[in-house]
C-alpha cells in the first residue's frame, strides 16, 4: 500500500488542541490525525456498508457548490 502525503489548512487553535490531545495519547499530530480518519471511516462503513473496489476522485468527491 502506497503512503501518500496530504497538506491541510487548519486554524492555529485547532492545531494546538489536536497537538495537546496527541501528546496526551503519546502520539504525534500526524498519528493522531490518522487515528481520527480511521475512526471516521469505520463509523461511515458501519452506518453505510463497506467501501469496496477502486475509489476514484470523480466518484468520491461531492460536486462543488455553485
Amino acid at each position: 500500500m502506497a503512503i501518500k502525503s496530504v497538506s491541510i489548512r487548519i486554524e492555529e487553535e485547532m492545531l494546538n488542541k489536536i497537538a495537546y490531545i496527541a501528546d496526551y495519547e503519546g502520539r504525534s499530530v500526524n498519528s493522531q490525525v490518522l487515528v481520527l480518519i480511521r475512526e471516521n471511516i469505520k463509523a461511515f462503513e458501519d452506518a453505510n456498508g463497506t467501501i469496496d473496489g477502486e475509489i476514484t476522485p470523480d466518484s468520491n468527491v461531492k460536486p462543488t457548490r455553485k
